[in-house]
Order: C-alpha cells, then structure tokens, then sequence
C-alpha cells in the first residue's frame, strides 16, 4: 500500500484528517509530529494517532534546530511582518516541511497530507517549502477535498468517529504554539471589535495582572546572536525558554492584530510571544548603538523584505539565503548587552553596552567638547539644503 505522511498535531484539523483519509484514499497513514517547544504529552499525541488510523507515529524534536537555524536568524534580520508581527507561525512551517520530506523519503512514501485551509498561510508555506525539498511528492490538502466547511463541521466529524479534539463549541478558536508564540484564530475573535476574553492568554499574564513592580533583565549578544541572560550563559533552548518565562509574568508579548493575508484578505489574530519580544527589543536597541547610519537604514529596508519571505513561505530560496549573507556582516559589530525594564507588558531599554559603540559622548554632548567645530555646520547647511534653494529661487522667478 502506498504511504502518506500527515502532518499531524493533536488538534481539530489533524485528529481528523486520518479517518478522512483511510476513508478516501488507499493509503497507509503515517503521522509526523514536530516538537518545536510546544509543551505537549507526545505520548498522548501518539497513542491519539495510532487509535484515530495511523500506522506509525513520528515524532521529531527539533527544538534546537528551530531556535538556532530559524529563530535566532529571524531576530539577527529584524523582520517584523507589518510592523507588529513576529512570525511566529509562519518561520516554523518550513522547518515542519522540511521533517515531513525527510520522513517522506525515509518511508518511501509518494504524498504529504496537511491540515492547513484553504482560506490561510499555511497551504502556501508547506507546499511550497515541500516542492522546494522534495519536487515529486504529491501533496493532499483535505480542506480543499472534503465537504467539511467550518471547525463546527469538524468537531461533528469527530464525534461521528469517537475523536476527542481539544476545540469546543465554547471555545472554538484555531491555536498554534511552539517555543517562539502562541497564536489564536477564529471564536468570537473573527470580529475586530471584541477584545480577547479574559481567559484567553495561555502564556502571558495579562498586563493589568502582572506585578507591580517591574523586572529588569539584561542580554548579551556577540555579532547578534543572543548568548547570555543576566549573565548566564544558556544553551539557545533554554535562553528562549528563560526568556518566555520572565517575559510572561510581567504581560510581555501581546499582540492583538489585524493583518494581510498572503491569500488576498484580511484576518485578525492574538499572539502572544514573550521572550521573542524582550530578544528583538533588546536586538534593536544594539543595532542602534553599533551600526552606522546607512547600514542601519538599509538593513530596515531588508528586514520589510525578509518578514515577506518568511511570510509568504519563500525559506528555501536564494533571496533569503542571500539576505542571511547580507545580515551575517551587518551583524559583526552587534555586541554586548542590554537592559531592558518590564513593566504591565511594557518592556523599555534601561542600558546598552558594547565595545563596538559607535556613540560618542564628547562628541555628542551638549556641554563643552574639544572636537566638534560648530561652525563647520554652516557649510554642510549650505551644500545639503543647496537643490532645495535652487527649486525656491526658479519657482520665485516664475512666479
């Protein structure tokens, strides 16, 4: 018989996309799971899919991978996709991809089943991220197949077939987490007018809970990868993990937004991701102090760029490869360490240190320096603001 690999969580989608497939293809069904930090009983998640269909059941830990080849580069690019989201779930599907080909061709298996809709980002990230490894695997998306239209539907469907799924007619929203985020999709959330319900945050303390007293942590990188947290130096694991731990309790990482679709629309989602807020922050605020103005400008550029690669699924390409490249020298002077406050979800710079500093505080001070000649000004004024004059002087001739 031949074999397909699924893609496979736990959740409403995955539990039942085996039945569904058992039901409508001569396939044996083979269950991969990628642990990127999720936090889950796998041995739960395994006997769930070996008595939903599946064969066999794989279960890949790759958390260290995912921090060190996806996350930390994230951070070194300073990618942010529309400003306000940190990728959470969109630099992980490439590495999930990559662990499906990988079992694929250990199995000699012809196609890869994934629970993404047809609706989302999802299908665009494993199908493409799949034919960039592997070109001659058919891939089987069941939400563009079946006669299945909603997660109500779904969760039907399951109960038809004896499946327990963690989504209920309470709380019906669409969950994604791994050891960089948390996102939540669908519910009552689908409207931009409602706020989160209280009890939505899994991983960070709503701000209005958070102490009342605020942390500082401290940060050390060398050339942009993080290294140590408040001077211990950590395995990259366990420095996210510390981070979503400190960041967590104090209301960091809440991020309530309404994006744009790679598929043409719009969608509104809460994530939460507390320690990837307090790395980029404390990122920024070295590339500050380190890099020269128009290196600094020109990475910002990359960086809109970089988010819409990630975005959009485009991993396993030669622009990112080469926007790495581009990154990796730009972030040969990004080190030292920074202090950062954390206070009811907000995190705030409280200290940047680096021997590559390029402030000068003679240079720059308001008191009295031996260096600056204030004069020179006049000339720079002049020649800087020269093409504006001349376009004055002929629209004044003119007039």
């Amino acid at each position: 018989m031949a074999k397909v690999i699924l893609a496979y969580s736990g959740g409403l989608d995955t539990s039942i996309i085996i039945p569904w497939l058992k039901e409508n293809y001569d396939y044996e069904v083979i269950a991969m799971v990628a642990d990127l930090g999720q936090g889950e009983d796998y041995g739960k998640i395994r006997k769930k899919a070996l008595r939903s269909g599946a064969s066999r059941v794989y279960v890949k830990d790759v958390k260290r991978e995912f921090v060190e080849d996806y996350l930390f580069p994230l951070v070194r690019s300073g990618a942010v996709y529309e400003g306000k989201y940190l990728l959470g779930t969109s630099v992980a599907r490439p590495l999930i991809a990559k662990c499906l080909v990988e079992v694929a061709e250990a199995e000699g298996a012809e196609a890869i089943a994934h629970g993404a809709t047809g609706k989302g980002n999802d299908q665009v990230r494993f199908e493409v991220s799949i034919r960039a490894l592997n070109p001659d695997l058919k891939v089987i998306a069941p939400w563009r197949e079946w006669h299945i239209r909603s997660r109500q539907q779904a969760m039907e469907y399951a109960a038809a077939r004896g499946i327990p799924v963690p989504a209920t007619k309470e709380r019906p929203f669409s969950v994604d987490r791994n050891l960089w985020h948390l996102s939540h999709e669908g519910g009552l959330l689908e409207d931009p007018g409602n706020a989160p319900p209280d009890d939505l945050y899994v991983t960070v303390t709503a701000p209005e809970r958070a102490p009342d007293a605020p942390q500082y942590v401290e940060i050390e990188f060398e050339e942009g990868f993080p290294r140590r947290v408040d001077g211990a130096e950590l395995d990259p694991v366990s420095l996210l993990e510390r981070l979503n731990s400190i960041g967590g309790a104090y209301g960091v990482g809440i991020v309530d937004m309404v994006e744009n679709r790679l598929v043409g629309m719009k969608s509104r989602g809460i994530y939460e991701t507390p320690g990837g807020t307090i790395l980029v922050a404390a990122h920024r605020e070295l590339e500050l102090l380190t890099l020269d103005r128009n290196t600094l400008h020109f990475k910002d550029m990359a960086a809109i760029r970089y988010s819409e690669l990630v975005y959009d699924g485009l991993w396993f390409t030669p622009l990112r490869e080469a926007l790495d490249a581009f990154v990796a020298v730009t972030q040969k002077p990004v080190t030292g360490r920074v202090r950062l406050k954390l206070y009811k979800g907000n995190c705030v710079p409280a200290g940047t240190w680096s021997p590559y500093s390029l402030y000068d505080q003679e240079l720059s001070t308001f008191e009295e320096d031996n260096i600056y000649d204030q004069r020179d000004a006049t000339g720079f004024i002049n020649l800087f603001g020269l093409p504006v004059k001349m376009q004055a002087l002929i629209r004044k001739r003119n007039s």
